[in-house]
């Protein structure tokens, strides 16, 4: 007897982008470009809001195209402490000699 096959389809499985970047990322820069533009309404202000519009989406693209979970593992890793001691528990409160003794 033969094992079953069952496709993974790529619509269930697709990471959440907008516009080719992060979805977050992409509309919070493109909310920043729009504030810039209507609460100046200047001609220069319009032209450096489309520059960094652009430039933030072209950044936020290559940042997807590497990894399209890059926001979120940066998030993540910014939730870690700088040091956890060998013996650390959720319960004890380590003193800063007992850091600088494994450093």
């Amino acid at each position: 007897m033969a094992l079953r096959k069952i496709p993974i389809r790529r619509i269930g499985n697709r990471h959440s982008l907008f516009m080719g970047g992060d979805r977050e990322l992409v509309m919070f820069s493109g909310l920043l470009a729009f504030a810039l533009v209507f609460n100046a309404q200047e001609i220069r202000a319009a032209i450096v809001g489309t520059a960094l519009w652009i430039s933030a989406l072209f950044l936020l693209r290559l940042m997807a195209k590497s990894d399209p979970k890059m926001r979120p593992v940066y998030l993540r890793h910014r939730r870690y402490k700088t040091y956890y001691a060998a013996r650390a528990t959720p319960f004890r409160e380590n003193t800063r000699t007992q850091e600088k003794q494994y450093k």
